[in-house]
């Protein structure tokens, strides 16, 4: 008990002391020992950022300031093909009227494919040398104030190696010569060295060539999904390009027709007109053509709207300006041909070539090297190690004779196994056990792309036969429309003026025209989406890459002067799938202007049809 006071004193002291310092603080205000902190958003002005260069792009032409005729510049469908794979440093892909990155470039490949290398980098030897000059001076005081003054020199060299059944090998030697400056040693200088070898197998967790490449091998599987990453923006790039294409060339004959349907109309808007100011026909005969004629015009503007996107945005996927020197002239012919699809053939394909479905297979094998890593992980750990060592010694006596060891006189060895696990192994385990439920997740993954892919296949299969039958059947709806708007012509030439059947015969006529281009050209556009779905597109227009070809992904070698990458290579000539010709795509659905029979009649001699001057009408014409 008499302890108790001599606690409590000091602790009541304490307790004081921090009262009295806590009252003394919130009056006096002491400099603050901890450092500032960021507690404020410090953003830049927007000036004070460098600038991108930016090329110099004239305004894009719009539809109320349509562009001044250009020079016409005819490109086929492999032309456009290559020079979209020339300026696809990002992959681009076609939405719609735009397009947009799509998040690959070139460069994604070799990127990952440095990870082989720090893989492998791994079990590369490792070189060690160290030198250091000492000198230790310790002070005494017996029998006198003195001190011992020693200056030495070591040297350590190294090589150590890692081999591919987890064995850590060192090879190494050591020196260490000293020399004391005062006092008598035996030997003055003197100078120890050892060479030793030391080997450290694991026999159970880390052991075996199997595990020790799953590092190695991931990064490869990590390498391949890069690369087949990037061929399926690639396919996803070439079929958006020919669906950009295709597209244009709809747009193209689509303006075609509504601008002789807009022609037609105003011709017959012309005669209704005067015939309603000579008082032939009333205010109600003469509306119908007047609100055709508006509307005519209307389409013809959306006709003339949609070129200039579609070209805009064939020249989004080129990697072009907008706008430019040259006007973009389609002139292949889409294929009129149906092409015959093997159902079975194409399912095998798919399910070899697909990019989706190959990248879920390099999953799974990832996964199984993780399974491997896993349960080696799960092991005990039990390694042998080895060591030998040769000691040696040389130095010179106090009386001038020099003393050495021989080579080998002197060795140590050990040789033991050494042993550790964790109680229980829970966590070792638990990641095996995640490990095997993600191997089920990922085949339940790649199973379902297998089950999705059939049903992404049957879609376009059935879209191919669609559109080819509705090309036939607005082919033969363009036939008997374009018959019509002829008899409708005639009759109107010959004075039978029926303003209702001509204006639905025009419109009949021009809607039938471009209905039969856009199932053709989806047709065409489909061709390729069902060959970008079965991941052949790249194959069928004859699209390698280097790495495919030469494996090349890298610099391309001293050979190459200067040093070369595969991007900076222009693609070489491919096969010419698609024909070129000597005029416009859309003059390929043999676009004739039906107009011409109302100034042409059947004898060939031109002549133009001017509307019949009749009296004035009682009624007043309406105000535009």
């Amino acid at each position: 008990m008499a302890l108790l006071p001599k606690i409590l004193i000091p602790c009541f002291t304490v307790a004081i002391l921090a009262s009295v310092s806590e009252i003394f603080a919130q009056t006096v205000k002491f400099p603050s020992f901890i450092l500032p902190e960021q507690r404020s958003i410090r953003v830049r002005d927007v000036e004070e950022l460098p600038r991108a260069p930016l090329p110099d792009f004239p305004p894009p032409p719009t539809i109320d300031q349509l562009p001044l005729a250009l020079p016409k510049r005819p490109m086929t469908l492999n032309e456009i093909l290559r020079m979209a794979l020339e300026n696809s440093e990002v992959v681009r892909f076609v939405s719609g009227a735009v397009a947009g990155s799509s998040g690959q470039t070139i460069y994604d490949v070799a990127i990952s494919n440095t990870a082989i290398d720090e893989q492998n980098a791994s079990f590369d030897p490792a070189l060690t040398a160290g030198n250091s000059w000492n000198r230790f001076e310790p002070a005494s005081v017996f029998p006198n104030v003195s001190g011992q003054r020693t200056d030495s020199f070591d040297f350590d060299f190294g090589l150590n190696k890692r081999s591919l059944t987890g064995a850590d090998i060192f090879l190494g030697a050591r020196t260490s010569p000293s020399e004391v400056r005062f006092g008598t040693p035996f030997l003055n200088p003197v100078n120890p060295s050892s060479l030793q070898m030391n080997i450290n197998q694991p026999l159970l967790q880390g052991g075996g060539t199997d595990v020790n490449r799953v590092p190695l091998i991931l990064a490869r599987i990590d390498t391949e999904r890069s690369f087949f990453r990037f061929k399926d923006s690639m396919q996803e790039l070439v079929r958006g390009v020919i669906a950009a294409y295709w597209n244009l060339v709809f747009a193209r004959t689509d303006r075609w027709a509504r601008q002789r349907q807009l022609a037609q109309a105003q011709f017959a808007f012309e005669l209704a007109k005067a015939e309603y100011e000579n008082g032939i026909i009333d205010l109600g005969d003469f509306s119908q053509p007047r609100v055709s004629v508006a509307n005519f015009r209307a389409a013809s503007i959306a006709a003339d709207a949609r070129v200039l996107q579609n070209e805009a945005a064939l020249r989004n996927v080129l990697g072009l300006a907008p706008y430019g020197t040259h006007e973009i002239v389609p002139v292949t012919p889409p294929n009129e041909q149906q092409l015959k699809i093997e159902w079975q053939r194409l399912v095998d394909l798919t399910e070899q070539r697909r990019p989706e479905i190959i990248e879920l297979k390099l999953v799974l094998e990832a996964d199984q090297q993780l399974l491997r890593q896993r349960q080696n992980i799960a092991m005990p750990r039990v390694d042998a190690q080895a060591l030998y060592r040769w000691n040696g010694i040389s130095g010179m006596t106090s009386t001038g004779n020099r003393l050495s060891s021989y080579p080998g006189q002197f060795a140590d060895w050990s040789l033991g196994v050494n042993f550790s696990v964790p109680l229980g192994l829970r966590r070792e385990r638990a990641a095996l056990r995640r490990q095997e439920l993600i191997i089920a997740r990922d085949r339940a993954n790649l199973q379902q792309e297998l089950h999705n892919m059939l049903h992404i296949l049957a879609l376009h299969y059935r879209n191919l036969a669609l559109y080819y039958a509705q090309y036939q059947a607005f082919h033969e709806t363009r036939i008997a429309a374009n018959d019509n708007l002829n008899e409708q012509l005639l009759r109107f030439r010959a004075g039978d003026v029926n303003y209702i059947s001509l204006l639905l015969a025009i419109n009949d006529w021009g809607n039938a025209i471009s209905s039969e281009a856009q199932s053709l050209t989806q047709y065409n556009i489909e061709l390729a989406t069902l060959e970008r779905q079965s991941g052949t597109i790249l194959e069928t227009h004859d699209v390698r890459f280097f790495e495919e070809r030469d494996s090349f992904i890298g610099p391309l070698g001293p050979w190459h002067d200067p040093v070369q990458y595969p991007s900076r290579l222009r693609p070489e000539a491919n096969i010419e799938r698609y024909p070129g010709g000597d005029r416009p795509s859309e003059e390929s659905f043999d676009l004739k202007n039906p107009l011409e029979i109302l100034i042409e009649p059947p004898n060939g001699e031109a002549q133009e049809m001017q509307p019949r001057v009749l009296p004035a009408p009682p009624m007043v014409l309406p105000k535009p």
